[in-house]
């Protein structure tokens, strides 16, 4: 499995037991897949990881070290996640549902809010001087989707096309481009006539005016996830930790304000649009 592995060598301990509490000190491995260059995502996320070191350390009452781990693709981390080879994660909705399929032990420790809110919105974006004007207009187009494991980039904007009456046969094609930059630059620059990408990513690359939103869609926020067999302990400390992180530039950093309890039930709605992305293609 090929990761980037940041934060110096990787020491990852299974905690299957809290026998490891009598250790001097605790190794974690924390995974996310790349969404950007890794540098970047190294610099987002390291504020957040050493105060999550600080809290959990006072929990635990001995030093804790978290190494991070950002795979290439969401597959790798995935997998990395299902087979024990990362202790916790930070996915977006549909990989932990492909997860929880996988291993239904996993645990849900917390899920980011923005200002108290757990969702937020995915958009189908268009070049601003395009003739298209409703969802339906999409049909005989060229449409880009993410990353075919993206809750935004993929599998709710496909239910979205769904419902206006749009399957996978009726675009004149369509492709998967990866990170959500890359549809982005590719409808602004006319080499597809729409795409799906986070509102953020809109924003953040829309300086010049290019594009416009054609539609929107509700996505929820992302979940942090521990691995199967993780001490019950230490899944408590590591959801009271990440509950507790009040460093708003830190936080601001990765685009959220902060944690709140999740529950799986939070993710019905997501599953339900990969059921109807799966309509879409046939």
């Amino acid at each position: 499995m090929r990761s980037f592995v940041l934060c110096g060598a990787l020491a990852i301990i299974a905690w299957t037991s809290f026998e490891t509490a009598h250790a001097e000190d605790t190794s974690l491995s924390f995974g996310v897949y790349q969404t950007d260059k890794a540098s970047v995502m190294y610099k987002q996320f390291t504020p957040v990881i050493k105060q999550l070191e600080r809290n959990l350390s006072t929990r635990v009452e001995r030093p804790v070290r978290i190494h991070l781990m950002i795979f290439k693709t969401y597959d790798e981390a995935n997998d990395a996640l299902v087979s024990g080879d990362v202790d916790f994660v930070r996915f977006g909705p549909a990989s932990y549902v492909i997860a929880k399929q996988r291993d239904p032990a996993i645990s849900l420790l917390a899920m980011e809010h923005n200002e108290g809110q757990k969702r937020f919105d995915g958009v189908i974006v268009v070049r601003v001087d395009s003739p298209i004007m409703e969802l339906s207009d999409l049909k005989g187009k060229r449409f880009a989707f993410g990353d075919e494991n993206s809750t935004i980039g993929r599998y709710l904007a496909q239910a979205a096309l769904l419902q206006a009456g749009l399957h996978s046969r009726d675009l004149a094609d369509y492709a998967y481009l990866g990170r959500h930059d890359k549809v982005a630059k590719s409808v602004a620059l006319g080499d597809y006539d729409a795409g799906s990408v986070k509102e953020n990513t809109y924003k953040k690359l829309n300086q010049d005016g290019a594009l416009r939103i054609l539609h929107r869609f509700e996505n929820v926020t992302k979940p942090w996830i521990a691995r199967s067999g993780m001490a019950p302990e230490l899944i408590r400390h590591l959801q009271e930790s990440l509950l507790s992180i009040d460093d708003t530039e830190a936080l601001e950093a990765l685009k959220f304000s902060g944690f709140l309890p999740a529950s799986d039930a939070e993710y019905q709605f997501v599953r339900q649009g990969m059921s109807s992305s799966e309509e879409f293609l046939q």
